[in-house]
């Protein structure tokens, strides 16, 4: 599979075309989005904002190759998903992809250093300890290592989860309500982290929240309502 070798070399790492998803609900149809165009520059930071329903998660696990387009295109690190089976999608996302969910999504049988881990040793990292522990210094867990997530706050599960995301060096990450669990002190301060570390490793940024102030931390923001996007802007800076 050599077109999953090798370093990247393009401007949009994200390109959507003409993208439209339905499902079935009984004997009709419900187009969930529709006639949908963007892309996302290498080391960009990007959020999409919509209200409940608005197709904000289905739009990103798209994006991410979770979920195949009903119609349209995808191209993520310069490849068409379309092209792709299952596995391959999935071994593209092992190298090149991160996630951040708002349920943090750790598993509770290992360890805040394990969870952090896992990602390396299955790429077969030889540094994967030394690695997790260095991040998990980064987020402030540095004493936390040994801690199962039901021993852990929610923030101190989303930083776990962050160093996860960032643990493989990844082209692209992408945060789903990243802060939707946390209260707004704690949230911020996940939010705060979720940038530094985001610079740090020059790595493309995508957010989907239905919280402005967020969004407008970003250089973009694409706003969808009813599956369809109504508005393209640079966010404040």
């Amino acid at each position: 599979m050599l077109f999953l070798e090798g370093n990247f070399r393009m401007t949009k790492i994200l390109n959507v075309n003409n993208l439209g998803k339905t499902y079935p609900s009984g004997t009709k149809e419900i187009t969930v989005l529709q006639d949908i165009n963007f892309h996302v520059e290498e080391q960009e930071t990007f959020a999409i904002v919509g209200p409940s329903g608005s197709g904000k998660t289905t739009l990103l696990g798209l994006c991410a190759g979770l979920d195949e387009p009903g119609s349209g295109t995808i191209e993520l690190c310069g490849i068409e998903l379309n092209r792709l089976n299952e596995d391959q999608r999935a071994l593209l996302r092992n190298r090149n992809v991160g996630f951040v969910f708002q349920d943090f999504q750790l598993l509770p049988t290992l360890t805040a250093l394990e969870n952090v881990a896992v990602p390396l040793e299955l790429q077969g990292s030889k540094n994967a300890v030394k690695n997790s522990k260095d991040l998990l210094e980064k987020v402030g867990l540095g004493d936390r290592f040994h801690h199962y997530p039901s021993q852990l706050s929610g923030g101190e599960q989303q930083r776990v989860a962050l160093a996860r995301a960032f643990s493989t060096q990844p082209s692209i990450l992408f945060a789903d309500e990243p802060t939707g669990n946390l209260d707004a002190e704690t949230g911020g301060r996940v939010i705060q982290l979720l940038f530094e570390l985001n610079k740090e490793a020059g790595t493309t940024l995508v957010i989907v929240t239905h919280d402005l102030e967020l969004a407008q931390k970003t250089q973009r923001i694409l706003r969808l309502k009813g599956g369809k996007i109504v508005e393209k802007e640079a966010a404040a800076q």
